[in-house]
């Protein structure tokens, strides 16, 4: 094993990172410093994932080369975000902070202008970067990179991916020819190995495992579910690792903010980072992630580049991403400074192949997991709470004193009393919540999973017979909007979280239909149908009468057309309509999709149109 003084360092710097608590160079760092110590600094191509170590890798022959008594700026590092341009500044400055006094400046956007141009005026020896705010710099004749010595560009492909290639080659066109570009990329793409090839002079290359491989120590994993149990799943895959620290990908900002605000009525604590937090509500939401504030950050690809946080436990996708090599970016959020981390794909039976896509160009395999049963999650928090209370080191001045009166209490209780008591008192809601939880994994071809497919929905006036007591709902959806009685059986089984015996007769009309449910569900029903979006229609539900007759009631054979029922009562109101998967907390009711909750599906669609989300837009 090597370490930083046998790379070429300066004893004192080799001091500082020591002192840091680094003790030897990570692969990235024993590969790449000797080689930009080389001749006073070359041009080089790095491949390594983030969380490797490469602002170490760059930054510490960075400060070896640079002139303290030269106020000119005389290194740039380019970053795609915000928060890596902080992050890499922050640690330039904890490097050289006993080793030379240099003047280093972040300009990013999202902050005041003005105050960037003051310290650039200062002096600064480097100058890190987010590529549109150093365009604004320049336009206004703010920052002067004519003397520049060396460019850093770091995670190129993720700054190509946002747009930044005209912006990348005018900063690049305005530096000196002499300069040395050290270029740093997690993949390979063809346009990245373009800007070695143009703006480098026969660069050495160093890569880490072979071209586009993901980090070692990300275990690769993927459950298969039905497309409406991904958050349940989701809800499962967090109950049972109790100590999860996650970054949850979603693909579009809608979908970022419906998981946050779920997994918050779960009782988590979560929250959303998408392209339309403003910057005050984009810091908040890092520094409480990076705080641990927040268990799990729900973002989008856009919205998640740079992010820089320690000891995230798991990545989990919501949904794959459209292009592979975001796949790498997203799961290097975990497994770094070189910890082990999980990275957890939700899929349903169509992605199965955009996953051995991915295992081909990522050289990794995928396992495939179970998602928990409701009795293997409640085993798992009772062993885990058994353990806890056993180990707990109780701390007899905080508590003594009113240990009497609670021993006195429990005087005429036995042991296993005890127990049994603090064990229901603790589990039962976690225990009514799965007790009838079905089995989400998805059947493979040939089976048929506990949630499958219905072999009781061809007769609906049998089915009818058992709902004497049941309730007869209207519903304004019928045969114009594509619906028959499997269809419509479908999406309220789907959107509601109840099985198929909860449904009697179904009644199709044109425009509207009438449905038997049982009592038991009706409210869940109404709840969670009333409000919804359905091809451009707002639905709505209302109780006309009980399902076996009575005032205002159909007969078990409905109407035959003409006009709507009239009785409705006034129970359906919309107290509780826009309502979350399911559970007012981390023990309530499991549901069934992120549809329970009132919601507009066509607006997806809005959220498709590309975003500049974490893209930085110039400012005048």
């Amino acid at each position: 094993m090597s370490t930083f003084q046998a790379l070429g360092l300066s004893q004192a710097l080799v001091e500082t990172v020591t002192k840091m608590g680094f003790e030897t160079p990570t692969p990235i760092q024993e590969k790449a410093i000797p080689v930009l110590l080389e001749r006073n600094g070359r041009d080089m191509v790095a491949l390594a994932q983030t969380g490797t170590g490469k602002t170490a890798a760059f930054g510490l022959p960075l400060i070896e080369l640079l002139d303290q008594d030269v106020r000119t700026t005389q290194a740039l590092v380019l970053a795609p975000t915000r928060e890596l341009c902080l992050q890499i500044t922050s640690d330039l400055e904890n490097f050289s902070q006993n080793v030379k006094p240099l003047n280093i400046v972040a300009i990013y956007g999202g902050a005041s202008i003005m105050e960037q141009i003051k310290k650039v005026k200062r002096g600064a020896h480097i100058v890190v970067a987010t590529p549109g705010r150093l365009m604004d710099m320049m336009d206004r004749k703010a920052v002067n990179i004519s003397s520049i010595r060396f460019v850093v560009l770091d995670e190129a492909d993720e700054m190509l991916n946002m747009g930044f290639k005209e912006d990348i080659d005018t900063i690049l066109a305005d530096t000196p020819d002499t300069k040395n570009v050290w270029l740093f990329s997690a993949t390979m793409p063809r346009e990245v190995r373009a800007i070695a090839s143009h703006y480098m002079t026969d660069p050495a290359e160093v890569t880490m495992g072979t071209k586009n491989q993901g980090n070692v120590n990300i275990e690769h994993q993927y459950v298969l579910v039905d497309e409406r149990d991904r958050y349940p799943a989701l809800k499962r895959i967090v109950d049972f690792n109790l100590d999860i620290f996650a970054v949850i990908f979603c693909r579009t900002k809608i979908d970022t903010q419906k998981v946050a605000e779920s997994l918050i009525k779960d009782g988590y604590n979560a929250d959303a980072l998408h392209g339309d937090l403003t910057q005050q509500q984009r810091d908040k939401v890092m520094r409480n992630f990076k705080e641990k504030t927040l268990q799990f950050l729900v973002a989008t690809d856009v919205a998640a580049r740079g992010i820089d946080v320690s000891n995230i436990t798991h990545v989990i996708h919501m949904n794959l991403p459209d292009e592979i090599e975001f796949y790498t970016h997203r799961s290097g959020r975990t497994a770094r400074a070189g910890k082990k981390g999980i990275s957890m794909a939700i899929i349903t039976k169509r992605e199965v192949g955009k996953i051995r896509q991915i295992e081909k160009v990522v050289n990794t395999k995928f396992e495939r997991k179970q998602v928990p049963t409701g009795p293997e999650v409640c085993q798992q928090r009772l062993v885990s709470l058994v353990h806890r209370l056993r180990d707990v080191q109780v701390v007899e001045s905080e508590v003594g004193k009113f240990l009497p009166a609670v021993m006195e209490e429990m005087k005429d209780l036995s042991k296993e009393d005890v127990i049994k008591r603090f064990t229901f008192l603790e589990f039962n809601h976690l225990l009514d919540y799965y007790r009838d939880a079905p089995d989400l994994n998805r059947a493979d071809k040939g089976e048929r999973s506990e949630r499958g497919e219905r072999s009781d929905r061809g007769d609906r006036a049998e089915r009818g017979e058992r709902f004497v007591n049941g309730d007869r709902l209207f519903i304004n959806l019928g045969k114009m909007d594509g619906l028959d009685a499997g269809k419509f059986l479908g999406m309220v089984c789907d959107r509601c979280g109840v099985k198929g015996d909860a449904i009697g007769r179904i009644d199709l009309k044109g425009a509207y239909s009438f449905i038997e449910v049982n009592k038991e569900v009706s409210k869940l029903v109404q709840d969670n149908l009333h409000g919804m979006e359905y091809k451009g229609r707002m639905v709505r539900v209302e109780i006309t009468s009980g399902a076996g007759g009575g005032e205002g009631g159909a007969s078990r054979g409905g109407r035959s057309g003409g006009s709507r029922e009239r009785s409705y009562s006034s129970s359906s109101s919309s107290s509780s309509r826009g309502r979350s998967y399911g559970g007012e907390s981390r023990s309530g009711g499991e549901s069934r999709s992120s549809d329970s909750r009132k919601r507009s599906y066509s607006s997806d669609r809005n959220d498709r149109r590309p975003s500049a989300g974490g893209r930085e837009r110039r400012s005048k």
